[in-house]
């Protein structure tokens, strides 16, 4: 399916190379979605002047919201950034859901779609290949691809990439060869190939192609993101490396448990915050340890928020 406006596709592709920034979704105290307070957090985010907003990413802990909360999570983000940073809605699960939450996206007003990878452990990787393009043929809205695999090759890739509904493959695996050889395989209709693994892994993504980053970080500093955007567009590497260094320690966190923590620590950095989002849902990690969340408040009290 052809875009129906390429100008928009166009700007969409250039604002891909900035930050795609993933928002938390906040509970209330019975543990239904805190619309109110989701939308503070994206006005946060837009006000910091993020290029993106995604709503409803593994940030925003897509798989544990049911498909009436992801389409509230929707709703709020096109709310709260009232035209100012363009709102990409995640969908996923069967492919029945993932168009289904792709159309009714279009209809709140989003610029765009992101595809979570499917997770059915018996998918084969020309199968999700597939996966992709189909959503990209039946949703009437540019598709980012969320590839967190690589048992995808490069054929499988390039089918997605070069898609002419696709407008960028958030790439979040640390196959870096594979990664070159996209990027390598690539011409100006080629989808944007984003780095999907945050700031700590931009600057190597960027010396071979990639362009943009996504963030958690953003939900606590989007500052902090910013700075590193402008490193790494500037080709300034040693400047990157060391603002990176600045927050490998909250990033480090957020690897523990197998990256079960990622959530958390964004959620609880946030309550640092005075942003009282509840706690992630099961089967993310409910809550830190004590030892954990002191080296949060010493971060948080470092960086002067």
């Amino acid at each position: 399916m052809e875009t129906t406006d390429q100008a928009p596709a166009s700007g969409l592709r250039r604002a891909l190379c900035g930050i795609s920034g993933v928002h938390a979704t906040a509970y209330t105290a019975e543990g239904g979605v805190d619309a109110l307070l989701t939308g503070r957090i994206v006005e946060r985010i837009v006000a910091g002047g993020i290029h993106n907003v995604v709503a409803a990413g593994n940030t925003g802990e897509f798989y544990a919201l049911s498909p009436d909360e992801v389409r509230l999570v929707h709703d709020t983000a096109v709310a709260a950034s009232r035209g100012r940073s363009n709102v990409i809605a995640a969908v996923g699960r069967s492919l029945t859901e993932a168009i289904a939450l792709g159309r009714r996206a279009k209809e709140s007003g989003t610029t765009a779609i992101m595809s979570h990878q499917p997770l059915d452990p018996f998918a084969a990787p020309q199968a999700q290949a597939a996966y992709f393009r189909a959503i990209a043929d039946a949703v009437d809205l540019p598709l980012v691809a969320y590839v967190r695999s690589d048992a995808m090759g490069l054929a499988d890739l390039l089918s997605v990439a070069n898609h002419p509904n696709v407008v960028g493959v958030k790439f979040a695996t640390t196959n870096l060869m594979l990664l070159a050889e996209c990027v390598r395989s690539s011409d100006a209709a080629t989808a944007v190939w984003v780095c999907g693994l945050a700031e700590g892994w931009a600057a190597p993504f960027y010396a071979l192609g990639a362009r943009g980053f996504t963030s958690g970080l953003v939900n606590v500093d989007p500052a902090r993101s910013l700075a590193i955007h402008a490193a790494l567009e500037a080709g300034d590497y040693a400047r990157a490396r060391a603002l990176v260094a600045e927050i490998a320690r909250f990033e480090s966190l957020r690897t523990r448990y197998g990256n079960g923590a990622n959530v958390t620590v964004v959620k609880e950095a946030l309550g640092l915050l005075g942003f009282p989002v509840g706690a992630v849902r099961l089967p993310g990690l409910p809550a830190l340890d004590p030892a954990d969340r002191a080296t949060l408040e010493r971060e948080v009290s470092r960086w002067g928020l």
